[in-house]
């Protein structure tokens, strides 16, 4: 190996170019530590075989009379003059991507170009012994012609560097660019890529984003803004208005509690009061099923207060019904009942109240009847491994007490008061002979028990408990 290393180093030297390009893509980018060491490895063997020829690349090539000898020579100085370019390059982009991460990816290329122009124009002056102020020269006023033709290509880089160094978004930010809402998938040298809500990928030139208006939803972090508008009856009274919509947000348990979510008067006039719901969700993922979610518990605790959201057709909604026959109604259990049947069945229901902290029926008790939320938030709450836990929050419509009714049982939750809360109360011993006489309703009723009984299970049951991995590490420190 010496011998071949001694005897033909130029030959080695060649060889030790293709190592290189041939190691650099076998190994794969997991040992990327293990790429750069083994570049600079190749560069730094490279070196010793140069310059123990006599080859400096700071000086042209010593065998002008053999002319193939020479020109391999004169390649092999030049090769040097690049493989170092690209080995200084990979060294500052490990240092770069440890500091900034990916957003430094931009000014890297810049920087690597940099690095391999100051190459190239040494290469030119040390080895081929060409007068670098001409080149200098020609290639500085090539550079204005080009910079002329390629202006907005330019600016879409320049500005593709501003945005990387004050860094207004990163990668995988939610970020809205003059009206493109999207998540950043790639900032290069020419443009910003989002991909949007409905899948699709938007391509935003530098230069625009750079004078256009950016919100970024992803800071501060674990904190995104919903908000939900609903529009009312002139005649509502505000403070009825506004203690519906609040009671519609504790009744979502999505919203953060820091910052608190707010209601707010948008605006009012002779055809209607605009009424909107702000809050906050911890990821953005959960954007969309709460603003639906919201708007839901606003429709619903609005009902519940008398107030219907606006329409076109507001003076045909039927104002007679007594509220029981209007829970009934919108009852997804009761609703198939015949229009007589529900206005016996309304007759039989009982207002009773609950203040907030109040318990309306506790874990483990047989419910002998049955609940129908008429305003209000109800919490329920389970226990895991003996601590309590709130599992889910209810609202105008929703029944309690459905246990006790189908089979004399209970559920493991305890239902109680979160706000005040009206609810109308049905006695099993009036419930049971219509759920026999109505198998629908039975039905119904029997699949929203399994349902929750399920849920209640898969929520309380422990999580397996994952044995921590032993390595020859922890074997060694277990034997000492």
């Amino acid at each position: 190996m010496l011998s071949l290393l001694t005897e033909h180093p130029l030959f080695c030297a060649f060889i030790l170019i293709l190592l290189d390009l041939g190691l650099w893509r076998l190994i794969s980018s997991h040992g990327s530590e293990w790429k750069l060491l083994v570049r600079v490895l190749i560069f730094a063997v490279f070196s010793l075989l140069l310059f123990n020829e006599g080859l400096n690349p700071m000086e042209p090539a010593p065998w002008a009379d053999n002319v193939p000898l020479h020109l391999a020579a004169t390649g092999l100085q030049i090769g040097w003059w690049l493989f170092g370019a690209r080995t200084l390059t990979v060294l500052i982009g490990a240092v770069m991507m440890q500091r900034v991460g990916h957003t430094g990816r931009l000014l890297q290329d810049l920087l690597g170009a940099v690095i391999f122009l100051i190459a190239i124009i040494a290469a030119l002056a040390y080895v081929l012994d060409l007068p670098v102020k001409g080149v200098l020269a020609t290639s500085g006023a090539l550079a204005i012609i080009v910079g002329l033709a390629l202006q907005s290509t330019l600016s879409d880089v320049f500005s593709g560097i501003v945005l990387n160094t004050t860094k207004p978004y990163q990668l995988d930010d939610w970020i809205s660019i003059d009206g493109t809402e999207g998540r950043v998938t790639d900032i290069d040298w020419r443009a910003t890529r989002l991909q949007t809500s409905q899948g699709s990928m938007a391509v935003i030139p530098n230069s625009l984003a750079a004078k256009a208006k950016i919100i970024n939803f992803s800071r501060p972090s674990n904190m995104f803004g919903v908000s939900v508008s609903v529009q009312v009856s002139p005649h509502a009274r505000p403070h009825s208005v506004i203690d519906a919509l609040e009671r519609a947000m504790q009744g979502c348990r999505q919203l953060l509690d820091t910052p608190a979510p707010s209601v707010a008067l948008k605006s009012s006039g002779s055809s209607g009061a605009e009424y909107e719901i702000n809050g906050f969700v911890a990821s953005m993922s959960e954007k969309r099923l709460v603003r639906n979610q919201l708007f839901d518990l606003a429709y619903r605790h609005l009902q519940a207060s008398g107030v219907n959201l606006l329409s076109s057709n507001e003076g045909d909604v039927p104002t007679h019904s007594s509220r029981p026959r209007a829970l009934l109604d919108s009852s997804p259990i009761f609703s198939t009942l015949r229009q007589e049947e529900k206005d016996t069945f309304s007759q039989n229901m009982v207002l009773q109240t609950f203040r907030a902290g109040e318990v309306i029926l506790a874990g483990g008790e047989v419910s002998d009847h049955l609940f129908i939320v008429e305003s209000g938030v109800v919490s329920v709450t389970l226990k895991r491994n003996g601590t309590p836990f709130e599992s889910g929050r209810m609202g105008p419509g929703e029944v309690i007490g459905e246990a006790g009714i189908l089979a004399d049982t209970s559920l493991p939750a305890d239902f109680t008061a979160k706000t005040f809360c009206a609810l109308y109360r049905i006695e099993k011993s009036y419930l049971k002979p219509c759920l026999d006489a109505r198998h629908d309703i039975n039905d119904a009723m029997t699949a929203l028990f399994d349902y929750r009984l399920h849920k209640a299970q898969s929520l309380t049951e422990e999580a397996p408990v994952v044995a921590p991995k032993k390595g020859f590490l922890q074997w060694l420190r277990s034997r000492a």
